[in-house]
């Protein structure tokens, strides 16, 4: 049986995509629930999904071999990357992506059931909710206080046991607990999406694609122009960087890690150079995994400039050699 974890209870964003994600890493599978002890809802590849309270928890059940992989979520277009997650993966054990989705962010709120909407004084939810649905709390329960939860479906718990008059949770959460409708289709930005990885211990890599991307983590010398120094081996490279996000080393005030995501492949000769000039000139560097984007669609500008194509590596390398055995240049 493989154990798939994502950031529980049930009824996430994150489940959704633990669904789209486990039927791309497992062809012909379509997850079931562990809820169920019915093997017909068992999938062909044998997947069970499970909640799990914190990613870093997840990640340890990975870690130790009591499951397979991890869906979290990784960046939000409008609150930017999720803490939780890079603190997860900085911590755990070395944890690779091998597939990532992008869904739309659009919220339901659901409340006590009969419970009046004018009578709604708190209100629970995840802080990356929250933050993409103030407008709409400000027009619609201006006399209510947020709450912070775990994630949109402990918010939704928290109403079920009366600790909360309301939540905004993922549409699948009405689904699941048996609470009132009060809103769907909530979102003070109608374009906002989440990224989500599915994550797992080090081993064969999704074969290259042409539409990658390569996710590392940095840590680098606290001194003049260390970053500049990083961004020009990419650079020079034509790697193109798609994400940057620093997170304290919580060793000292001033510290930090950086985490990158590129466009490209570790199978590709000038990603993979990029990656190891990056490791003579940094303190450390963590792999975190080579996919196919989301998207499916090449970058903008999807071939590399001609002096770091890989035929253009091989060809410089050959040279080289014939240099070394004497011939003439």
């Amino acid at each position: 049986m493989r154990r798939i974890l994502y950031l529980g209870p049930e009824g996430t964003f994150t489940e959704q995509a633990a669904r789209v994600l486990v039927t791309r890493a497992y062809p012909g599978s379509a997850a079931s629930d562990s809820s169920s002890d019915s093997e017909a809802q068992r999938t062909a590849a044998d997947v069970v999904l499970e909640p799990a309270v914190t990613v870093q928890i997840a990640m340890r059940e990975v870690a130790s071999g009591h499951a397979e992989a991890v869906v979290a979520p990784v960046e939000n277009s409008v609150e930017g990357s999720v803490p939780a997650t890079l603190d997860a993966l900085d911590a755990a054990d070395p944890m690779v992506a091998v597939a990532e989705t992008v869904l739309p962010v659009r919220f339901t709120v659901l409340a006590t059931p009969g419970l009046p909407i004018d009578d709604i004084r708190t209100v629970a939810t995840h802080p990356h909710a929250a933050a993409q649905v103030r407008q709409w709390l400000a027009g619609h329960l201006p006399a209510a206080s947020i709450v912070s939860s775990t994630s949109t479906a402990a918010a939704a718990l928290e109403v079920l046991e009366g600790r909360a008059d309301a939540a905004v949770t993922a549409p699948l959460a009405a689904q699941r607990y048996p609470l009132d409708v009060v809103a769907t289709d909530v979102a003070d930005v109608r374009d906002a999406v989440t990224s989500f990885r599915l994550m797992r211990l080090p081993g064969r890599m999704p074969a290259p694609t042409g539409a990658d991307r390569t996710a590392i983590v940095v840590t680098v010398d606290d001194r003049v122009g260390t970053l500049a120094d990083l961004l020009t081996e990419l650079a020079v490279r034509g790697v193109n960087l798609t994400r940057i996000e620093s997170r304290p080393t919580r060793d000292r005030l001033g510290s930090y890690r950086f985490f990158l995501d590129l466009d490209g492949h570790l199978a590709e000769r000038r990603v993979a150079d990029a990656l190891a000039a990056l490791r003579r000139r940094c303190q450390a560097v963590r792999f975190l995994g080579s996919f196919p984007r989301a998207d499916g669609h090449d970058p903008a500008d999807p071939a590399p400039p001609e002096p770091v194509s890989d035929a253009a590596f091989a060809e410089a390398e050959s040279w080289v050699q014939s240099l070394l055995e004497g011939s003439p240049s």
